[in-house]
């Protein structure tokens, strides 16, 4: 790294911590690389292009420095392109408060005797970022009904039995689909979907508001593109909450891919996914 010091490496990943300490989901990765900017300093030198990638030189620091602290088990990087410090990375970062000196750390944790693995990490790494990228837009570009339709389609590959959607006209009210685990409803009790297709994420006070309609044999599944606020990320997991189930769009997804050889083939249509194949093993 030309004109890049271990100081300077330090510094870029000291602002990656800090946009991710406070927060305990993470942040996908795209974003953290367009805050850089804003948040520190760049010479042109990090703002330029470094061939082959054709990417911004500070982008291609910040992913390699980050590199080490996720062998380390510091940092996770999962296949949306969201990165989170895990707990012993926070410990990590009380342990050497100098950038520098954590950078140093984990790279001697760090494999370094395959020099070919770290361009194939960040490789792979692009590749799921890119692809969470594009699936995201797809589901985001689908309108209520497109959408509710995909649910109702994930819903059926899992066993479930839809006895009730939402009549097109319906704009208001709290439940959209309606479902039992069995063809006769004799099995447990109802499950009740809400699907919010919307920017916004929900709130506590629109939880409740779900919440209210459920009755005693009745479960509640709320599935919103827009995710949820944090302290509806709190109460969900307490005991007043039992009954409801929450599904982000990553969430959403993943429950696609699971069950998507029991979708049928035109349900695959709606979402149709192709399985891309990567070196693995260089760990």
């Amino acid at each position: 790294m030309t004109e890049i010091t271990l100081s300077r490496i330090g510094e870029l990943l000291r602002s990656v911590l800090e946009l991710l300490w406070n927060k305990p989901d993470g942040l996908p990765a795209r974003e953290i690389i367009a805050i850089l900017p804003e948040i520190t300093q760049l010479s042109e030198y990090e703002k330029g292009y470094a061939p082959p990638s054709n990417i911004p030189r500070y982008e291609r620091i910040a992913r390699l420095a980050t590199l080490p602290l996720v062998r380390a088990g510091w940092l996770v990087k999962n296949d949306k392109g969201r990165w989170i410090i895990t707990e012993k990375g926070r410990i990590a970062c009380r342990k050497f408060p100098n950038a520098s000196e954590l950078y140093q750390e984990a790279s001697k944790i760090y494999e370094q005797d395959r020099q070919h693995a770290p361009a194939a990490w960040m490789a792979l790494e692009e590749a799921q970022e890119n692809a969470w990228d594009q699936i995201n837009k797809f589901l985001k570009s689908k309108n209520r009904r497109e959408f509710q339709e995909i649910v109702v389609e994930l819903l059926k590959a899992m066993g479930y039995h839809i006895v009730w959607i939402a009549p097109l006209e319906k704009e208001r009210g709290h439940v959209d689909i309606v479902a039992h685990v069995d063809p006769l409803g004799a099995k447990g009790g109802r499950i009740l979907v809400q699907v919010s297709h919307k920017e916004q994420m929900i709130s506590l006070e629109h939880l409740n508001s779900f919440v209210a309609v459920l009755g005693d044999n009745d479960f509640g599944l709320l599935i919103s593109s827009g995710g949820y606020a944090n302290d509806v990320k709190d109460k969900i997991e307490t005991d007043a909450y039992h009954k409801m189930t929450l599904l982000d769009l990553e969430a959403f997804f993943d429950l696609w891919v699971t069950y998507y050889d029991q979708l049928s083939p035109e349900a695959r249509n709606s979402l149709p996914l192709k399985p891309v194949q990567f070196l693995h093993g260089l760990d």
